[in-house]
């Protein structure tokens, strides 16, 4: 079968992976989401990340799904002949950066092993390797015609600034600019302070100039052990940074509270906006790297994206990167495009991950579609910044170490479900990501069949033999083996299918950089058909997917000039139309078919 989809694909355009990697435009990337950490252990010199003690001095500890395991730039550089017989055709990397090794309270440590506790933005954090391990991965990367995109995080820093009224205590509740102003100490009652400060909006120089005392809110402190632990230097200056305790995601608190506990940056500073331009532009000028995935960017300030992100572009042009994809987490668990879609247009961020894709996949693997879901997503890619030139180039995904694994949520809607189902069903999303508008993103393990436990470090299995029982307990999707082996064997089902469809998919332009029109769907599980088009030559190619556990036939309307179709991918179109302008879809249940249209020359 991939031997034919292969070629069938030829016929209707040129290969995207012939071109250089340089030249491909982001829409033409099928990207491999991991954490190092939980990739391939290369160098067990490094477990401990050079540090001295147990697991609360070093972080590591490989039997707790809270702490370093291992993994490492290494292990995932001698894997990449793995990730790119997937299908990939880059990969984003979860962040590098040094971090603090364990953070949290008596009873609720855990480690950084996840990249998101940064102390220096200039080096690789040690349990993961050294800036030469990160040289080397991006070399061999490209060398094989792969890109790499960098995890980066401007939003915050590990937590390091404690508040005086707080007692050591994380949870230090959120003191609003109405109630404790800039311009008086600790509340509206208290002692002037930083006269002639207009507050953090005029983002001038010379305001800030203005702000030379911390204590509005809280009065903020560093311990004497980190004093200098953050790295650029200017970081570890408390002035840099809101200091209003931590954030409720909501309202004003959403761009300047602390995200639990972590250190907030005041990103409306210009001497912030300029810090970070330089640290991450230090990256593109160094490695050539070729994309950013921005941690938290819902929660950072719009001036502050319309400053980096065209300083990062003409970093990446001037380094000789044409094509370096930008996109922002901007995390919304509903099918409400305008929220994702006002970020492009506010923030004027180039790109976010695609949640509304994402929950309109889980709605129709799961039974439980709300109503006009493929109408909503489809005619919400015009609410974007560009339009349509904008959502096709969109990271689109079913699972993620944040949100979880799409196996896990199929489990949990249909408990009654045989295992057998729910690979299918898993299955069936898969081909959706691959084949719809957007970069499908594969989060590592999917397509091993992991199923996790939930989110976050629940969701955060070892690739390579794991320790963790929890991990270890889980029952895999298609396979008998767990985790507590390797999990890089090649004949997974998953793997397999999702193989093909990322070949197809690179080889394929209507699948790639083509628009797309909703042709049917139903609010009942059932039949839903989308038309891809080639941008050069106008071909269709036709996708439909059967959500429903019963076989269905349907008439499909297709452009009128069709004659003949030849299925690509899984079955069944007819070999013939109907009609001009129809032809007859069957389909099994939990199937799908991708078919070539052919128009009489």
């Amino acid at each position: 079968m991939l031997r034919l989809a292969t070629a069938l694909a030829l016929m209707i355009g040129t290969p995207a992976l012939a071109q250089a990697y340089k030249e491909r435009l982001p829409q033409d990337e099928v990207i491999y989401f991991l954490l190092p950490d939980r990739f391939e252990n290369g160098d067990t010199a490094n477990d401990r990340g050079g540090l001295k003690g147990g697991a609360l001095r070093t972080g590591f500890d490989p039997t707790a799904k809270g702490f370093y395991h291992g993994g490492d730039l290494k292990g995932l550089t001698r894997r990449l002949d793995y990730i790119q017989a997937l299908g990939a055709t880059a990969i984003w990397v979860g962040p590098v950066f040094k971090n603090k090794a364990v953070q949290g309270g008596p009873g609720h440590q855990s480690a950084g092993y996840h990249g998101y506790w940064i102390t220096d933005f200039t080096q690789v954090d040690p349990h993961l390797g050294s800036n030469a391990d990160f040289k080397a991965l991006v070399d061999q990367a490209h060398a094989k015609g792969m890109k790499v995109y960098m995890d980066i995080i401007v939003n915050h820093t590990a937590d390091v600034i404690q508040y005086r009224e707080c007692g050591g205590v994380v949870d230090c509740t959120y003191r609003s600019r109405a109630d404790y102003p800039y311009q008086r100490r600790g509340g509206v009652n208290g002692a002037a302070i930083n006269p002639g400060f207009e507050g953090d909006q005029v983002q001038t120089t010379e305001n800030f100039a203005r702000l030379t005392d911390p204590s509005y809110a809280y009065t903020p402190f560093v311990p004497p052990a980190e004093r200098n632990v953050k790295v650029p230097a200017w970081l570890n200056d408390p002035l840099f940074y809101h200091n209003r305790g931590n954030t409720t995601f909501v309202d004003e608190s959403s761009t300047t509270g602390d995200f639990v506990g972590l250190d907030d940056l005041m990103t409306e500073n210009p001497r912030v906006v300029q810090g970070m331009i330089d640290i991450f532009g230090d990256w593109i000028d160094r490695y050539g790297v070729d994309g950013f995935r921005i941690d938290t960017a819902r929660h950072v300030n719009p001036e502050f994206w319309q400053a980096f992100v065209p300083a990062m572009r003409a970093r990446a042009q001037a380094r000789g990167i044409p094509n370096f994809h930008i996109f922002g987490e901007v995390a919304y668990e509903s099918l409400d495009v305008g929220m994702l879609a006002k970020h492009t247009v506010v923030d004027k961020l180039p790109g976010v991950l695609d949640f509304a894709t994402r929950q309109a996949i889980l709605q129709a693997v799961t039974a439980k579609q709300e109503p006009m879901a493929w109408d909503k997503l489809t005619l919400g890619d015009s609410l974007y910044a560009g339009g349509y030139a904008t959502a096709i180039q969109l990271p689109t995904f079913v699972s993620n170490h944040d949100a979880g694994r799409l196996a896990f949520y199929v489990r949990k809607a249909l408990p009654q479900a045989s295992d057998d189902e729910v690979l299918a069903r898993v299955k069936l999303a898969h081909a959706m990501l691959l084949t719809l508008r957007g970069v499908p993103t594969l989060y590592s393990g999917d397509e091993q069949g992991f199923v996790g436990d939930g989110n976050d470090q629940d969701s955060r299995e070892d690739m390579f033999a794991s320790k963790v029982a929890v991990y270890n307990d889980n029952r895999l999707l298609g396979t008998a083996k767990t985790t507590a082996t390797a999990s890089f064997g090649r004949d997974h089902p998953l793997f397999r299918e999702i193989a093909e469809l990322s070949r197809l998919r690179t080889r394929t332009p209507a699948l790639t950089r083509g628009t797309q029109t909703l042709r049917a769907r139903s609010d009942a599980p059932g039949l839903l058909a989308l038309s891809r088009f080639d941008p050069d030559t106008g071909a269709e190619v036709l996708l439909a997917f059967n959500s429903s556990t019963q076989p269905i036939t349907r008439q499909v309307e297709i452009g009128t000039g069709a004659t003949t179709a030849a299925t690509l991918v899984g079955k069944g179109c007819a070999a013939r139309v109907s009609a001009p302008g129809s032809i007859t879809v069957t389909l099994p249940a939990l199937g799908y078919a991708v078919c070539a249209l052919k128009v009489p020359r």
